[in-house]
Protein backbone atom coordinates (compact mmCIF):
# COMPACT_ATOMS: atom_id res chain seq x y z
CA UNK A 1 0.00 0.00 0.00
CA UNK A 2 1.17 3.13 -0.73
CA UNK A 3 2.53 5.61 2.63
CA UNK A 4 0.79 8.80 3.41
CA UNK A 5 1.71 11.62 5.83
CA UNK A 6 -0.40 12.16 9.01
CA UNK A 7 0.28 14.85 11.29
CA UNK A 8 0.93 14.94 15.13
CA UNK A 9 1.05 18.74 16.25
CA UNK A 10 3.71 19.69 14.03
CA UNK A 11 5.39 16.42 13.24
CA UNK A 12 4.75 14.82 10.21
CA UNK A 13 4.96 10.98 10.58
CA UNK A 14 4.97 8.16 7.61
CA UNK A 15 2.24 5.39 7.96
CA UNK A 16 0.85 2.69 5.82
CA UNK A 17 -2.55 0.85 5.74
CA UNK A 18 -1.97 -3.16 4.62
CA UNK A 19 -4.78 -5.14 4.48
CA UNK A 20 -8.37 -4.51 3.18
CA UNK A 21 -12.40 -5.42 3.74
CA UNK A 22 -13.49 -4.61 7.20
CA UNK A 23 -11.44 -7.11 9.22
CA UNK A 24 -10.47 -5.16 12.48
CA UNK A 25 -7.73 -2.45 12.58
CA UNK A 26 -4.14 -3.55 14.29
CA UNK A 27 -1.80 -0.68 14.97
CA UNK A 28 2.20 -1.55 14.93
CA UNK A 29 4.71 0.37 16.62
CA UNK A 30 8.65 -0.31 16.10
CA UNK A 31 11.35 -0.80 18.14
CA UNK A 32 14.30 2.29 19.00
CA UNK A 33 16.63 2.74 15.95
CA UNK A 34 14.37 0.29 13.40
CA UNK A 35 11.36 1.20 11.23
CA UNK A 36 8.17 0.04 10.46
CA UNK A 37 9.82 -2.16 8.13
CA UNK A 38 11.42 -4.47 11.14
CA UNK A 39 7.24 -5.54 10.77
CA UNK A 40 7.81 -6.85 7.06
CA UNK A 41 7.76 -11.02 7.95
CA UNK A 42 4.48 -10.62 9.72
CA UNK A 43 2.42 -8.56 6.94
CA UNK A 44 0.97 -11.48 5.31
CA UNK A 45 -0.03 -13.04 8.77
CA UNK A 46 -1.31 -10.11 10.28
CA UNK A 47 -3.72 -9.57 7.07
CA UNK A 48 -5.65 -12.45 7.33
CA UNK A 49 -7.30 -11.29 10.58
CA UNK A 50 -6.31 -7.63 10.43
CA UNK A 51 -6.54 -3.73 8.50
CA UNK A 52 -2.92 -3.21 9.75
CA UNK A 53 -1.78 0.03 10.46
CA UNK A 54 2.34 0.65 10.62
CA UNK A 55 4.15 3.47 10.76
CA UNK A 56 7.53 4.92 11.27
CA UNK A 57 8.20 6.18 15.61
CA UNK A 58 9.15 10.16 15.38
CA UNK A 59 12.55 10.11 14.25
CA UNK A 60 13.03 7.46 12.99
CA UNK A 61 12.52 6.38 8.78
CA UNK A 62 10.60 8.71 6.63
CA UNK A 63 9.05 10.43 9.71
CA UNK A 64 9.82 14.13 10.86
CA UNK A 65 12.68 14.39 12.74
CA UNK A 66 12.18 17.14 16.01
CA UNK A 67 15.32 18.58 17.96
CA UNK A 68 15.28 17.37 21.43
CA UNK A 69 14.15 14.88 24.36
CA UNK A 70 10.80 12.89 23.08
CA UNK A 71 8.52 11.82 26.05
CA UNK A 72 6.03 9.11 26.38
CA UNK A 73 3.01 11.40 26.43
CA UNK A 74 4.18 12.52 23.06
CA UNK A 75 4.72 9.54 21.65
CA UNK A 76 1.28 7.91 22.55
CA UNK A 77 0.02 11.32 20.80
CA UNK A 78 1.47 10.13 18.15
CA UNK A 79 -0.75 7.35 18.13
CA UNK A 80 -3.90 8.83 18.97
CA UNK A 81 -2.98 11.00 15.95
CA UNK A 82 -2.54 8.22 13.67
CA UNK A 83 -5.98 6.62 14.81
CA UNK A 84 -7.90 9.88 14.77
CA UNK A 85 -6.70 10.47 11.15
CA UNK A 86 -7.61 7.33 9.59
CA UNK A 87 -11.00 7.43 11.49
CA UNK A 88 -10.15 4.35 13.42
CA UNK A 89 -12.10 4.13 16.85
CA UNK A 90 -10.52 1.53 18.95
CA UNK A 91 -7.82 -0.82 17.26
CA UNK A 92 -5.75 -3.77 18.65
CA UNK A 93 -2.54 -2.63 19.43
CA UNK A 94 1.06 -4.74 19.39
CA UNK A 95 4.48 -2.93 19.78
CA UNK A 96 8.35 -3.98 20.34
CA UNK A 97 10.56 -2.98 22.63
CA UNK A 98 9.93 1.34 22.43
CA UNK A 99 6.59 0.90 20.59
CA UNK A 100 5.65 -1.63 23.34
CA UNK A 101 6.46 0.80 25.77
CA UNK A 102 4.52 3.40 23.81
CA UNK A 103 1.16 1.17 23.52
CA UNK A 104 1.27 0.67 27.68
CA UNK A 105 1.14 4.09 27.44
CA UNK A 106 -2.22 4.59 24.76
CA UNK A 107 -3.85 1.45 27.01
CA UNK A 108 -3.33 3.29 30.32
CA UNK A 109 -4.27 7.01 28.86
CA UNK A 110 -6.38 6.15 26.25
CA UNK A 111 -8.49 2.61 27.11
CA UNK A 112 -11.30 3.75 24.92
CA UNK A 113 -9.03 3.60 21.77
CA UNK A 114 -7.49 0.53 22.54
CA UNK A 115 -9.13 -2.83 21.72
CA UNK A 116 -6.34 -5.41 23.08
CA UNK A 117 -2.93 -5.27 23.68
CA UNK A 118 0.42 -6.98 22.83
CA UNK A 119 3.54 -5.89 24.16
CA UNK A 120 6.79 -7.45 22.95
CA UNK A 121 10.14 -7.61 24.61
CA UNK A 122 9.88 -4.26 26.42
CA UNK A 123 9.84 -2.85 30.22
CA UNK A 124 7.51 -0.58 32.07
CA UNK A 125 10.05 0.58 34.55
CA UNK A 126 13.55 2.70 33.99
CA UNK A 127 16.36 1.38 37.07
CA UNK A 128 19.35 2.78 37.38
CA UNK A 129 21.22 0.57 35.43
CA UNK A 130 18.73 0.64 32.43
CA UNK A 131 19.08 4.34 32.58
CA UNK A 132 23.00 4.77 32.38
CA UNK A 133 22.84 2.28 29.80
CA UNK A 134 21.17 5.26 28.05
CA UNK A 135 23.49 7.76 29.06
CA UNK A 136 26.16 5.34 27.76
CA UNK A 137 25.06 5.15 24.54
CA UNK A 138 23.51 8.81 23.74
CA UNK A 139 27.87 9.54 24.51
CA UNK A 140 29.06 7.18 22.33
CA UNK A 141 26.66 8.23 19.21
CA UNK A 142 27.56 12.19 19.86
CA UNK A 143 31.33 10.89 20.15
CA UNK A 144 31.46 8.53 16.92
CA UNK A 145 28.02 8.58 15.61
CA UNK A 146 25.52 5.81 15.02
CA UNK A 147 28.39 3.00 14.07
CA UNK A 148 29.51 3.27 17.48
CA UNK A 149 26.78 1.67 18.81
CA UNK A 150 26.12 -1.20 15.96
CA UNK A 151 27.74 -3.85 17.63
CA UNK A 152 26.71 -3.74 21.09
CA UNK A 153 22.79 -3.28 19.67
CA UNK A 154 23.57 -6.08 17.55
CA UNK A 155 24.13 -8.56 20.61
CA UNK A 156 21.16 -7.27 22.52
CA UNK A 157 18.94 -7.78 19.78
CA UNK A 158 19.70 -11.23 18.46
CA UNK A 159 21.29 -14.80 20.05
CA UNK A 160 24.41 -15.92 18.25
CA UNK A 161 22.63 -18.73 16.43
CA UNK A 162 20.34 -15.26 14.38
CA UNK A 163 21.12 -15.50 10.54
CA UNK A 164 23.41 -13.19 8.64
CA UNK A 165 20.94 -12.16 6.44
CA UNK A 166 18.78 -10.51 9.51
CA UNK A 167 21.75 -9.24 11.45
CA UNK A 168 22.31 -7.17 8.16
CA UNK A 169 18.80 -5.95 7.35
CA UNK A 170 18.69 -4.96 11.65
CA UNK A 171 22.18 -3.24 11.05
CA UNK A 172 21.06 -1.21 8.35
CA UNK A 173 18.17 0.22 10.01
CA UNK A 174 20.29 1.22 12.84
CA UNK A 175 23.46 3.11 10.90
CA UNK A 176 19.92 5.13 9.21
CA UNK A 177 18.48 5.80 12.30
CA UNK A 178 19.10 9.70 12.79
CA UNK A 179 20.97 10.05 15.95
CA UNK A 180 18.94 13.13 16.56
CA UNK A 181 15.85 11.12 16.42
CA UNK A 182 17.50 8.02 18.69
CA UNK A 183 18.58 10.34 21.57
CA UNK A 184 15.54 11.67 21.37
CA UNK A 185 13.43 8.63 22.34
CA UNK A 186 16.41 7.17 24.63
CA UNK A 187 15.23 10.36 26.66
CA UNK A 188 11.44 8.90 27.07
CA UNK A 189 13.21 5.64 27.81
CA UNK A 190 15.10 7.38 31.14
CA UNK A 191 11.99 8.59 32.08
CA UNK A 192 9.68 5.12 31.97
CA UNK A 193 7.33 5.03 34.89
CA UNK A 194 4.43 2.95 33.59
CA UNK A 195 5.00 -0.18 36.17
CA UNK A 196 3.05 1.33 39.22
CA UNK A 197 0.13 1.76 37.06
CA UNK A 198 -0.13 -1.70 35.38
CA UNK A 199 -3.32 -2.69 37.89
CA UNK A 200 -5.27 0.03 35.75
CA UNK A 201 -5.20 -1.63 32.39
CA UNK A 202 -8.07 -2.09 31.41
CA UNK A 203 -7.43 -3.49 27.32
CA UNK A 204 -6.24 -7.14 27.84
CA UNK A 205 -2.47 -7.66 27.25
CA UNK A 206 -0.54 -10.44 25.64
CA UNK A 207 3.19 -10.05 27.26
CA UNK A 208 5.46 -11.67 24.71
CA UNK A 209 9.47 -11.91 25.45
CA UNK A 210 11.89 -13.56 24.45
CA UNK A 211 13.69 -15.84 26.41
CA UNK A 212 17.54 -14.31 25.79
CA UNK A 213 16.35 -11.29 26.32
CA UNK A 214 18.55 -9.19 28.45
CA UNK A 215 17.27 -5.63 27.85
CA UNK A 216 13.43 -6.54 28.70
CA UNK A 217 14.14 -9.50 30.55
CA UNK A 218 12.03 -12.77 31.17
CA UNK A 219 11.84 -11.43 34.89
CA UNK A 220 10.81 -8.22 34.26
CA UNK A 221 8.17 -9.18 32.29
CA UNK A 222 6.65 -11.88 34.55
CA UNK A 223 6.35 -9.25 36.87
CA UNK A 224 4.57 -7.09 34.46
CA UNK A 225 2.24 -9.73 33.45
CA UNK A 226 1.40 -10.43 37.21
CA UNK A 227 0.96 -6.39 37.69
CA UNK A 228 -2.09 -6.49 34.69
CA UNK A 229 -5.51 -7.90 35.36
CA UNK A 230 -5.69 -10.81 33.49
CA UNK A 231 -2.68 -10.39 31.28
CA UNK A 232 -0.93 -13.63 29.84
CA UNK A 233 3.03 -13.99 29.53
CA UNK A 234 4.52 -16.27 26.76
CA UNK A 235 8.35 -16.66 26.84
CA UNK A 236 9.84 -17.59 22.91
CA UNK A 237 12.69 -20.15 24.29
CA UNK A 238 16.57 -19.18 21.99
CA UNK A 239 15.33 -15.77 21.15
CA UNK A 240 16.13 -12.33 22.09
CA UNK A 241 15.25 -8.81 22.30
CA UNK A 242 13.65 -8.53 18.24
CA UNK A 243 12.08 -11.81 17.66
CA UNK A 244 9.78 -11.23 15.61
CA UNK A 245 12.75 -10.74 12.88
CA UNK A 246 15.23 -13.63 14.29
CA UNK A 247 12.16 -16.06 13.97
CA UNK A 248 9.19 -15.31 12.23
CA UNK A 249 8.06 -18.75 12.38
CA UNK A 250 8.14 -18.52 16.16
CA UNK A 251 7.27 -14.96 16.70
CA UNK A 252 3.85 -16.06 14.18
CA UNK A 253 2.79 -18.95 16.45
CA UNK A 254 3.23 -17.07 19.68
CA UNK A 255 0.59 -14.85 17.89
CA UNK A 256 -1.51 -17.47 16.68
CA UNK A 257 -4.25 -18.03 20.12
CA UNK A 258 -4.79 -14.37 19.74
CA UNK A 259 -5.21 -13.79 16.25
CA UNK A 260 -7.34 -16.82 16.17
CA UNK A 261 -9.48 -14.93 18.80
CA UNK A 262 -9.64 -11.20 16.95
CA UNK A 263 -13.33 -10.35 17.00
Amino acid sequence: MTRQRVSSGTVSLSVQVDGTGEKPWLLLSNSLAADMSMWNDQIDLLTRTHRVIRYDTRGHGQSDLPEGAYDFPMLVGDMVAILDHLNVKCADVMGLSLGGMTAIGLGLAHPDRVNRLVICDARADAPAPFVSSWDDRIAAINTNGMQAIVAGTLARWFTSACPTTVTERAAAMIISTPPTGYIGCAHALKSLDYLKNLGQMQPSVLYICGAEDLGAPKEAMAAMAAATPGARLTVLPGLAHIPNMESPAVFGAALADWLEATI
